[in-house]
């Protein structure tokens, strides 16, 4: 991983401010910006439908609810990563160091995949150089989808607008089978490599088994529904876990209102990082309260990017703060409807395979 430095910019003051202002909003109401009972309600609730559908699952009586609830069972997993695994993996789910490391434990672990990968290479990629290439490890080095104007246009990438959500339909499987795997071979076309300790060794090879065990073997062995029928809701439902999680995070950092930075031969950047997450962040109805409760804040991006050291379920009572001293400071925040965004991220798509160089578009409320 290219390690870059940044220079210092309107953005410097803008955050300044911002977490000043910030600190007296939660002093002046005594209130943490950790976890509060929503937050609990949140943890009870995700863990509580987890458990619920898998076992709803277990004990189905027909093809029809086995699906159902293997189904619905996955979808609540994904919404347990969303919102706990998620603020845990950056310490404001709760109050407590110990139940954060145990809450992103457990809820990353039983999903097949390792915790501390993927923290490290959340935290101390994606979030520090986000955009970048050969710095975070979300701008991938793919060879069929060509994501910055740094990699080479292939002939088949002019039609990578068309083929990427079928590609993306292989997100999470790919996460579960190849990537980590790759890592934990120091072999990998990902941007980080990381040296995971021995125990994270045996935790990642054990949970994979794990889960394995109860996703596929179990079902298999106490249902009348064959092996066939438990593969197929098992590779289905890495398909619409997928699908909804790149639909998400994937029109937030891929669009053409965002740019890709590059560091000079010095490893300098000519901007401080809080402008890097402005200029590289889309939020998309960052005021809605359906999606701050289902998605964790996940549409609020670029005021996560900026304070990840508060937990989503303040987000949108920050978000009024943000917007005013972002635009004190001059700074654009890029906020929209969902459909907009979306239809920014295949514009970029498409551009991204027809053209040598990005062209990014003017933001305009």
């Amino acid at each position: 991983m290219n390690k870059v430095r940044f220079s210092s910019d309107e953005g410097s003051a803008f955050y300044k401010e911002l977490r000043q202002r910030v600190d007296v909003y939660f002093i002046s109401n005594n209130i943490d910006k950790t976890g509060n009972r929503t937050m609990y309600f949140k943890i009870a609730l995700y863990f509580g439908m987890d458990i619920l559908f898998y076992f709803l699952m277990l004990k189905s009586g027909s093809l029809f609810t086995f699906y159902l609830f293997y189904l619905l069972m996955g979808f609540s997993v994904l919404l347990t990563a969303f919102n706990i695994s998620h603020d845990a993996a950056h310490g404001v789910a709760v109050k407590n160091k110990f139940w954060n490391n145990l809450l992103f434990q457990l809820s990353f672990n039983l999903q097949g995949n390792n915790a501390y990968v993927w923290g490290k290479n959340h935290t101390e990629s994606h979030h520090l150089y986000t955009n970048i290439e050969g710095s975070d490890i979300d701008v991938l080095n793919n060879p069929l989808v060509r994501m910055t104007d740094t990699q080479p246009v292939r002939w088949f990438h002019r039609f990578q607008y068309i083929y990427v959500p079928f590609l993306y339909l292989l997100y999470s499987l790919n996460w579960f089978l190849f990537r980590e795997s790759l890592m934990l071979l120091n072999y990998s076309s990902r941007t980080i490599k990381i040296t995971i300790p021995r125990l994270e060794v045996f935790k990642l090879i054990f949970f994979k088994l794990f889960y394995i065990f109860y996703m596929i073997v179990i079902p298999a062995l106490l249902l009348p529904f064959g092996w066939g029928h438990v593969l197929f809701a098992f590779v289905l439902n890495h398909f619409m876990v997928s699908l909804i999680f790149t639909g998400v995070l994937g029109v937030s950092h891929l669009s053409d209102y965002v740019t890709h930075p590059k560091a000079d031969k010095d490893g300098v950047l000519n901007m401080s990082w809080p402008r890097l997450q402005m200029l590289t962040s889309i939020d998309y109805n960052a005021n809605s309260r359906f999606l701050n409760w289902t998605l964790g804040g996940f549409n609020a991006h670029a005021l996560h990017h900026i304070l990840p050291n508060i937990c989503h379920v303040h987000y949108l009572a920050i978000l009024p703060i943000f917007r005013e001293v972002a635009a004190k400071h001059g700074l654009t925040y890029m906020e929209m409807p969902y459909s907009k965004a979306l239809a920014s991220h295949f514009r970029f798509l498409k551009m991204m395979g027809a053209s040598k160089e990005l062209h990014t578009r003017m933001y305009e409320r």
